[in-house]
């Protein structure tokens, strides 16, 4: 840590940095679902190079060729738990592991003067305020979803929701795989909020979730979710306007984690020549 305040302090950003002509990319949790596709889809790029693949002390893939530990063909580069070595010679952090590692990251990003893409979910309020804190030295690019698809959604969400008054009922559905542990997922509450957005209120205020046994009647102007978890679905949502007569369902299908990774990859390179600050897909995408 000492050395991370150290750099930060004097300001040499780019001492000990792996000076290439394409940006270096950290991917955190390389061993994960996902951190294995961010790997795959950094390596597969002309527009960047992979700097360090990370995981937590005592992993068993530390030591190792991330190449070789997925099983394939040696990369060059070998999994490492020391996040401070890691993230002072990369540009970019790509970063979909858990609220409190990513917090610590966020922190040596910060440190690092690297652009930090977030796609962990799960966060708290005191996780987004000690991240907005971190992006007043760096940039940081944090998004509930990644896709292209679903950053359409949100916008589609948010001037429907505008549209049309509370006699429409709002549901958002999401489904995802068995091993997600978080819910509503990060997209269904990006969700939630352009509703809310749309609707002139804050979705703290009108959010519904969790329903079991007796209940009693939905509130007019609620915006309720419901979460589905079975078998290996990447993920679905569903926003449901529900009114007498009528509904109109906005829907969005994930079949494959590559289009988080692509997206994830866009925003790492999209940040390299932004002021820091914090930024999210909308940005990226120029909606």
């Amino acid at each position: 840590m000492h050395r991370g305040q150290s750099a930060a302090k004097t300001g040499q950003r780019d001492e000990g940095k792996d000076m290439t002509d394409t940006p270096g990319i950290v991917i955190t949790g390389g061993s994960g679902r996902m951190g294995q596709m961010l790997v795959k889809a950094v390596l597969a790029s002309d527009k960047c190079h992979l700097a360090a693949v990370l995981e937590r002390t005592g992993h068993a893939w530390i030591g190792q060729d991330i190449g070789t530990a997925m099983g394939g063909q040696p990369a060059g580069v070998t999994v490492t738990d020391d996040a401070l070595e890691a993230f002072a010679r990369a540009q970019a952090v790509i970063d979909f592991t858990a609220p409190a590692a990513t917090v610590g990251f966020a922190a040596l990003a910060a440190q690092a003067r690297a652009v930090h893409v977030i796609g962990t979910t799960g966060l708290s309020d005191d996780d987004i305020k000690a991240i907005d804190a971190a992006a007043r030295h760096a940039v940081i690019v944090r998004a509930g979803n990644m896709s292209l698809g679903v950053n359409l959604l949100v916008k589609l969400t948010q001037t429907v929701a505008a549209a049309l008054d509370p006699d429409f009922d709002i549901e958002i559905v999401e489904a995802h795989h068995n091993q997600k542990v978080d819910a509503p997922s990060g997209t269904a509450l990006m969700l939630g909020e352009a509703a809310a957005t749309g609707r002139g209120v804050t979705l703290a205020d009108v959010r519904d979730a969790g329903r079991d046994g007796m209940t009693g009647a939905r509130q007019r102007g609620d915006i309720g979710f419901s979460a589905i978890r079975g078998g290996d679905i990447v993920g679905e949502h569903d926003v449901i306007f529900a009114a007498a007569g009528e509904r109109i369902v906005l829907r969005h299908l994930a079949t494959d984690r590559a289009i988080f990774a692509r997206g994830a990859l866009k925003a790492a390179l999209w940040g390299q020549d932004k002021a820091p600050g914090a930024y999210d897909m909308m940005d990226v995408l120029g909606l």
